[in-house]
Order: C-alpha cells, then structure tokens, then sequence
C-alpha cells in the first residue's frame, strides 16, 4: 500500500512537472512541404489552464531576441504561466531566427502557421477560436504587429498551405516593440537580422509597419518606456499615431521609467511594476476574460 501512494505521489509530481514545462507541438511535422533541419525546432509549447478557470481565450506568446535568439524564460514560459494562471490558454512560438540562418519571411511563416495550427485544433484544446490573441516582446512585438498588419496576405500559400481558417488574431499586445525599418528610429540588430545584410528599399518600407496598418486592424495593447535603451520608444508612439489615424481601438501605456526586456514581471519601478493587472483589466473589459 506505502509503494502504491508512493507511485501515485510520484505521478502528480511528474505530471505537474509536464504541465509546468508546457506540451510541444512541431508546426511543420504534417505540413507537406520540403523537410528542412530549419523547420525542425519551429514548434509552440503548451500551456493548458485548470478546467476551472478556463475561459476559452488563447494566446500565441511571441518572445524577443533581435530576431537573432529567442529570450525563452522572461519572454515565453513565465508570461504563459502568467496566462495560465488567469484561465489563458497560452502558446509560446518558438519561431525561426537569424543566429540558425532565417530571414523574412521565415518567422511570419511560422507566426502563421501557429495560428493555423491553434484555430484548426480550437476544439482539442477546449478554445474559442474567435479569442485569438497575440503578444509579443520587442523584436516578438514586431512580429506580432506584422501578423496584425498582413493578416489578409498569406504567406503559407508560397509553402503550398491553402489554410481555411482565418489568419488574423482578435486582439495583439505588442509590448516594447520594433516597429519600424527606418533608420531614424530602426533597431539595427533586429532589422539586420529579420532582412538579411542586403535588402532592398521596397521590403525595409513593407516590414515599417508604422506605415501599413489596415482598416481590420485587430484592437491593441501597446507598451514601451521612455527610459528604454535598447528599442528607441518613438517606434511605439509612431505605431499609436498610425493607429489613432485608423481609428484602431488601442490601449498605450507609455512609462518614463521601466526599462527593456522585463517580460511580465521584472520592471524598474513602482509605476510600471504592475502593468500585467493593467493588461488583465483591459482583456476584461473587451471580454476576453
């Protein structure tokens, strides 16, 4: 009997272990598409919340990086259990990125290819496939706008993929992000990284996203602080001017003082240290909670 409710012990343990580390899922495996040791660590990790408080909203969680790496941990698995733990489905992309040979259009390949996967499986996964969100962190923030912005160009048709699902998320939170290719305000690393050493003019104006948002923009949450010393903060209120001008419904909270890279949690002040329940409260109050 001891051995038996030692095992059983053993098994939540183990089981809670899988949950907190989140279930994998390949977004190439099925695809029919040309195998690539590029397309192998494409893939979302899952976060499924309690039956409990589960609200059927879902998030594709987009971690910064430069388009270079992937910030994982303060980008990607702490912000989902945040999610989680607010009755969130939540999946992190781990996209493509320069350090393993990517350039545009590799990651919104994969940007869409995850929201292809998510709204196809809606039922599987216990979600509405109409509470679709996406948010992203710095360079994961650009990529996110870009999924908002190109929602109606598919970029999976040039794979082969003729998806029947919609590809444009209900709502995107980008948060201290790239926006713009320009060079008065561009942040290098992540535009050398997404374009490639050589690009041309027409594409550094197509991905300045600053410059293409539709009329079916989805809603948007926007952050960015004054004080941030690695994404010039001016590429958020460009976003938000363009935003106003369509009249896209967006929530900007502009901090003097927070930083960069502080996911979720990790903020500099007293003011900003709390934007998550900020967040939580605007999910609220567009029923997505």
């Amino acid at each position: 009997m001891k051995k038996y409710i030692l095992f059983c012990l053993c098994f939540i343990l183990f089981s809670s272990s899988l949950e907190a580390k989140g279930t994998k899922i390949k977004l190439w495996k099925d695809a029919q598409i040309t195998k690539s040791h590029k397309h192998s660590r494409s893939e979302l990790i899952a976060y499924f919340p309690k039956d409990s408080l589960r609200n059927g909203t879902c998030v594709i969680i987009c971690p910064g990086g430069s388009y270079s790496h992937l910030a994982m941990k303060t980008e990607g698995y702490e912000v989902a259990q945040w999610f989680q733990s607010i009755g969130v489905t939540a999946f992190v992309l781990r996209y493509r990125v320069a350090l393993r040979g990517n350039h545009h259009p590799a990651m919104i390949e994969d940007m869409q290819r995850a929201i292809q996967i998510v709204r196809e499986n809606s039922a599987k996964f216990k979600i509405n496939p109409h509470k679709l969100g996406l948010i992203g962190f710095s360079a994961g923030g650009h990529l996110v706008t870009m999924a908002g912005v190109y929602s109606n160009e598919s970029f999976l048709l040039k794979k082969g993929i003729d998806t029947k699902v919609s590809l444009r998320p209900d709502f995107i939170m980008p948060i201290y992000p790239v926006v713009s290719m320009q060079d008065s305000i561009a942040h290098k690393k992540s535009r050398k990284s997404l374009l490639g050493k050589n690009t041309s003019e027409e594409l550094k104006d197509k991905l300045s996203l600053e410059k293409h948002i539709p009329d079916d923009m989805p809603i948007v949450f926007l952050l960015a602080a004054k004080d941030d010393n690695v994404v010039d903060y001016r590429n958020s209120v460009a976003l938000n001017n363009s935003l106003i001008k369509k009249n896209i419904p967006t929530k900007f909270l502009l901090f003097e003082k927070a930083g960069h890279g502080f996911g979720m949690f990790k903020t500099k002040t007293t003011q900003s240290q709390d934007w998550n329940l900020i967040l939580k409260d605007w999910l609220s109050k567009n029923k997505f909670l």
